[in-house]
C-alpha cells in the first residue's frame, strides 16, 4: 500500500502543494495565488494560508495540477551505482532500477559509487529535508573492510573525532567484527549520525587505513533484510512514521 492513500486528509499550504508538485517554485507559487491565478475546486483563491487535502482538485493559470502520491521505498543500492536521478557520464544511476515506478523518485542523500547498501527513495521532498537535515542525526550503520589493522586506540580517535579537509568527522560508535592478519584486513561496524561526503572513507584515510569496501546495513530502524543488490520494497507506513519520528527526537 501507498502511504500517500492514507494521507488524503492530511492538509497542506496550498503554496507547498503547487511546489511539490513541481510546477514552480513556492515563492513563485504565492505571487500566482496572490494575483489571482489559482483555482480549489472551482474557485479563485488568493490568501496564502489556504490549505488543501490530496483529494481538492487545483488550477493553476487554467491548467489542472497533476500532483503525485507519495511513495516511499529502501533500495538496495549495489557497487557502482551513482545515487542520482541521471547521469551527464551515462553510467548507471539508482532511477535505472525503478522503470515500473511512474512517480519522479529520487534518493535521500546518497551512497558513494564504490559503496553499497541502504538507501531510500522518495518524491516527497519534505521527508527527504527532514531526513537529511544534520540536527536530526538519524543512526546509520556501515559494515567496512580496512586495508591494515588499526588499534583499539586509533579507533577510539574516530568518536572523538578526525580531521579532514577542514571537516571534523565521527562515528557515534565502533565495533571490530574480524581481523584477518595474513591478509591485513580488518572488518569493523561503524555507526554514524552524520553523512558528510565520503565521511568513513575519508575518516579511516585520515588514519591512514583505507576502506576495501563498504555497506550501509541499516538506516534508522531499515534494514536490509529479504532485498538483494538492485532490489527494493515499499517501506510501511509503520516504518514512514518511525523514520519520522527518529528525524524529529
Amino acid at each position: 500500500m501507498e502511504y500517500g492513500d492514507l494521507m488524503t486528509n492530511e492538509l497542506e499550504r496550498l503554496q507547498k502543494a503547487i511546489a511539490q508538485s513541481g510546477v514552480t517554485s513556492r515563492r513563485k507559487a504565492e505571487t500566482l495565488i496572490t494575483a489571482g491565478k489559482v483555482k480549489v475546486n472551482g474557485k479563485v483563491v488568493t490568501e496564502l494560508g489556504t490549505k488543501v487535502s490530496r483529494e481538492d482538485q487545483i488550477e493553476v493559470e487554467g491548467v489542472p495540477l497533476h500532483r503525485e502520491k507519495h511513495v516511499y521505498f529502501l533500495f538496495y543500492k549495489p557497487r557502482g551505482v551513482i545515487s542520482s536521478v541521471k547521469d551527464e557520464k551515462d553510467r548507471t544511476v539508482v532511477n535505472d532500477f525503478f522503470h515500473d515506478i511512474q512517480q519522479r523518485i529520487f534518493p535521500v542523500g546518497r551512497l558513494d559509487y564504490d559503496s553499497s547498501g541502504a538507501l531510500i527513495m522518495t518524491n516527497d521532498g519534505d521527508f527527504a529535508n527532514v531526513l537529511m537535515h544534520p540536527k536530526h542525526g538519524i543512526r546509520k550503520v556501515y559494515v567496512a573492510k580496512l586495508k591494515g589493522i588499526p588499534t583499539q586506540e586509533e579507533l577510539k580517535q574516530l568518536k572523538r573525532g578526525v580531521r579532514s579537509e577542514k571537516d571534523l568527522l565521527k562515528a557515534v560508535r565502533f565495533d571490530i567484527l574480524s581481523t584477518d592478519r595474513k591478509k591485513n584486513t580488518m572488518i569493523v561496524e561503524l555507526v554514524l549520525e552524520e553523512g558528510k561526503n565520503r565521511h568513513i572513507r575519508r575518516m579511516m584515510e585520515a588514519l591512514g587505513y583505507p576502506v576495501m569496501k563498504l555497506k550501509r546495513e541499516k538506516y534508522g530502524s531499515l534494514t536490509l533484510d529479504g532485498l538483494q543488490p538492485g532490489s527494493y520494497r515499499s517501506l510501511t507506513t509503520e516504518e514512514i512514521k518511525q523514520l519520522r519520528k527518529l528525524a524529529i527526537n
